[in-house]
């Protein structure tokens, strides 16, 4: 008797709109929040007031005014056109080096999980010894290494996170491949790509998610804590951790400066935990009960 591979895969696999339903407000919240930044970066050449590098000497360290929203800094820059062109730079970093870590690592914990063996025990040997290092630390010394480019930074915050989405990826597949799905897979004739890729990944998408939310939230913080000890992206380039480490020149006469950057982060690291922890309280409801 044949069994369809459908009704068998489809029980395991949450449908996109019952999630959306689940969510709560303060997910929405978050999604909201995360929404109307990026289309702050999207559009900042329409919204932004001024150059975000236009400097005129003679309004510098001025206080939020009619002219000026949010004031400007100490080359007289205005402060509002630098935060919105920094969220570009503060997206993209997140965005691209966790979609790098989540291909390369999920990959990486899917072969090792399905294969097993001593594949496995050599790929998260590897793994352990690069979560051995604290993220900010290890990101720190790659930048310093490699330089503080774009596509630096964005592979040192990559390299950071490959081992979570591998670990993640891996152990959804321990508690996968046994099924009777991934068993009627087999009698079949499926190759081990096709069930790997095919069936088991759409099984353990749902918790490569949650992490990959969480997960762009410490990227976002990565980003300006490098920024922040100059080792971001080269001046004039307006970044929010950049932003901070200039405010804290003036931190005394012109706080502001620090003050709203700071707040640019916080609110982006606070919606991305807001979507991070209502997809997993969906996903898993006994931890929801359980706090």
């Amino acid at each position: 008797m044949t069994i369809p591979i459908s009704s068998a895969v489809s029980p395991r696999m949450k449908s996109a709109w019952a999630i959306l339903r689940r969510l709560n407000i303060s997910t929405w919240l978050g999604v909201a929040i995360v929404v109307a930044l990026v289309l702050c970066a999207i559009f900042a050449p329409l919204i932004a007031p001024y150059d975000p590098n236009e400097q005129n000497i003679i309004v510098y360290l001025m206080p939020p005014s009619a002219e000026n929203l949010l004031g400007t800094d100490q080359f007289g820059r205005d402060v509002l056109s630098r935060l919105l062109y920094g969220a570009r730079y503060s997206l993209t970093i997140g965005f691209l080096a966790i979609v790098t870590a989540l291909i390369i690592g999920s990959f990486i914990g899917m072969i090792a999980g399905y294969v097993g063996g001593r594949t496995d025990i050599i790929l998260m040997q590897i793994m352990d010894v690069v979560l051995a290092f604290p993220s900010l630390i290890l990101g720190l010394a790659l930048v310093a290494l490699m330089g503080a480019t774009l596509t630096n930074i964005v592979i040192a915050i990559a390299f950071t996170a490959i081992p979570a989405f591998a670990r993640i990826a891996r152990a959804g597949v321990l508690t996968q491949r046994d099924r009777e799905y991934v068993q009627a897979c087999h009698a079949m004739g499926f190759s081990n790509t096709r069930i790997l890729f095919g069936h088991i990944l759409p099984a353990i998408l749902p918790e490569i998610m949650v992490m990959t939310s969480l997960w762009m939230a410490t990227a976002v913080r990565t980003e300006a804590s490098l920024a922040f000890i100059g080792l971001g992206l080269a001046p004039p380039t307006p970044t929010w951790g950049g932003m901070v480490r200039e405010g804290f020149d003036n931190i005394l006469s012109s706080f502001h400066l620090a003050l709203y950057p700071s707040l640019a982060i916080l609110v982006l690291v606070l919606a991305l935990n807001l979507i991070g922890d209502g997809l997993r309280d969906v996903i898993d409801p006994r931890l929801k009960d359980a706090s």
